[in-house]
């Protein structure tokens, strides 16, 4: 009997009707006879929690962009003794990733690197976190600041009477090299801290683990709970709106159901009503720039874009505010459980030593912790709804000028595309009126192109793996962060024939605790408002937008997703059981099944 295995790379055949597919992406992000030797040995992972969609070539920006900064971080500035970086590779438009691991020859002369920079940076977190918001405050004040001119027939007069000596041109061209330069650094700043904190929970986990040979993760787990993170922020803000509209007596303009556009004008016409929309506009910039996905793509709008989202959440927590429910974490509970727990596991360590070793860990992560959430609001959230929004500018540019049909067609190229495009849109500018560019009869051909290859790319079924199977997962970021462990590969390898069939479905006990209900089944962000009350979500991931479901649920259950993704976080912090990683819930469970999830196990039982 054959050995199971996954295919290599080079096995993987091009989609009918999609070849010559690879020319949308750069030359580096496919794989390639060039590096065939290499590709072939490495094991490759399809990141279906980040990008579990195709990547539109635009798109594709986020993901190169913390494939750098994610791997120099680990590889060449705090050199991080165990690990190197993530290699990316594209396979049909999806994204699939690489851990790496330095030689062992390397790994002393690495800790020494390690050692004097990451005890710097524990030992100064709070200027450097401190300094770190300025920063990212100061970027994202950059990126609005940016503007996409349009060419004009003439120039304005201060051109030549403030002797500026650069036109409109120039301006855009800079302004789109500005506005990529801004995108690459976002992701710069994104890595400075993020590594540090998984690396702190790790090493404080793998003390307990040590220490305790009986603890459970989710009781480390709860010993960094209770985290007072700004990405909880956007929904603490709509549970102060919902109590706004029934302290002003406007619940019922709410429980109408209309949309956010006719909700508002009904709020318009009374004074209370004014007053609550007052405190809307103080509450919207920043806390509704929250992506309606992960923003790594561009069609994760932001609840400032589209007021039903953050509306929708608005009217499930007013009835809860009416019958006088808490709609917020139980905090007290969750700083009291973390405090007693960390005293009796304290306690049992058999030395003084011991004792302050455990401190000195725990104090650690407890300072870094918060940031595994809060650099998501700056970056992915805030940052990216404004960044989508200024190349949707940019695309509207072009369809003014007959280079595109729609501002939406810019996503269908990649960033690199876009120069020669603009180039080609100034220089038939700058000629003089009448002279043709080549691009409106070039490019529309291109986008329809493009459009029918991602048609087939979404209907397709991407394999979980690539490459040699190994023997035991053991990078610690792949485990920590996407779920992917040495049980997680055997499943691959040996699927579900038929998921639908399931009655048990196993994977990571993220979040303590047994809860029993129906399911309901979520894929797309439009579904969030049928969620019922003391119901059992049941999704591929979670995102930050998400989080006002937390209060109407009794469980989560995701396919994807290891200890320190978003899920798993917010889950500890309601109290929820949640379970993690099972690769299949959402191919296993139909909305209705009655569940029960033992999140202290790691189970999840389907009753047919």
């Amino acid at each position: 009997m054959a050995e199971k295995r996954f295919p290599s790379p080079f096995e993987v055949k091009d989609i009918p009707g999609t070849e010559g597919w690879r020319k949308m992406y750069p030359y580096y992000y496919v794989f390639s006879e060039d590096r065939k030797e290499y590709e072939e040995s490495q094991f490759w992972f399809w990141d279906a929690m980040h990008h579990p969609d195709p990547m539109l070539p635009f798109d594709c920006i986020t993901a190169e962009s913390w494939w750098v900064a994610l791997s120099q971080n680990t590889s060449r500035i705090f050199a991080i003794p165990p690990a190197l970086g993530i290699a990316h590779r594209i396979v049909n438009g999806y994204t699939y990733i690489s851990a790496h691991a330095p030689a062992p020859e390397l790994i002393p002369e690495r800790v020494k690197y390690f050692e004097k920079r990451v005890g710097f940076y524990y030992e100064k977190w709070e200027s450097l976190y401190a300094q770190w918001e300025k920063k990212m405050r100061g970027l994202i004040d950059d990126l609005k600041a940016i503007e996409i001119p349009e060419l004009p027939m003439y120039e304005p007069d201060h051109v030549v009477f403030k002797g500026l000596g650069y036109s409109s041109a120039y301006t855009l061209l800079e302004a789109y090299d500005t506005l990529i330069l801004n995108m690459y650094k976002a992701w710069q700043y994104h890595f400075e801290f993020l590594n540090l904190v998984y690396l702190a929970y790790l090493t404080f986990f793998g003390f307990c683990k040590e220490a305790f040979p009986d603890i459970g993760d989710q009781t480390i787990a709860k010993m960094v709970s209770g985290a007072d993170v700004i990405m909880f922020r956007p929904e603490e803000e709509i549970g102060k709106l919902a109590r706004l509209a029934v302290d002003l007596g406007l619940a019922g303009v709410f429980k109408k159901g209309l949309d956010a556009d006719k909700t508002v004008e009904g709020l318009k016409q009374t004074s209370a009503g004014r007053d609550w929309l007052d405190a809307l506009d103080k509450a919207k910039d920043p806390w509704f720039y929250v992506s309606t996905g992960t923003g790594f793509y561009h069609t994760h709008i932001g609840w400032i874009d589209d007021l039903n989202i953050p509306f929708d959440h608005i009217r499930t927590y007013i009835p809860k505010v009416e019958k006088g429910e808490s709609i917020t974490r139980p905090l007290a509970e969750i700083n009291a459980e973390r405090e007693r727990i960390v005293a009796e596991y304290e306690e049992l360590l058999p030395t003084e030593e011991d004792k302050k070793k455990f401190k000195e860990l725990h104090t650690i992560v407890r300072r870094t912790y918060p940031y595994a959430e809060n650099h998501l609001f700056y970056v992915e959230h805030w940052h990216h709804t404004i960044w989508w929004n200024k190349i949707r500018e940019l695309g509207q540019l072009l369809v003014n000028h007959g280079f595109l049909e729609d501002k939406e067609d810019i996503f269908y190229f990649h960033r690199f595309d876009i120069p020669p495009m603009l180039y080609d849109l100034v220089t038939a500018w700058a000629v003089g009126p009448g002279v043709p560019a080549r691009g409106p009869k070039y490019w529309s051909k291109e986008v329809k192109w493009r459009k029918e290859i991602f048609k087939k790319f979404r209907a397709w079924a991407p394999p979980p793996a690539l490459g040699p199977t190994p023997d035991v997962v053991t990078e610690p970021f792949t485990i920590m962060l996407w779920g992917v462990t040495t049980d997680t590969v055997k499943q691959w390898l040996a699927p579900a024939g038929q998921p639908e069939k399931l009655n048990e479905l196993r994977g990571m006990p993220a979040s303590p605790g047994v809860a029993e209900g129906k399911a309901r089944v979520i894929l797309e962000i439009s579904e969030l408002g049928t969620v019922q009350q003391g119901e059992i979500l049941v999704c591929p991931i979670t995102s930050p937008s998400w989080a006002p479901l937390f209060t109407k649920i009794k469980a989560v259950v995701t396919d994807i997703g290891g200890m320190t993704c978003h899920a798993a976080i917010v889950s500890r912090e309601y109290r929820l059981p949640a379970v993690v990683g099972t690769g299949y819930a959402t191919k296993a469970i139909k909305t209705g099944d009655k569940l029960k999830v033992n999140a202290d196990e790691g189970v999840v039982y389907i009753e047919r």
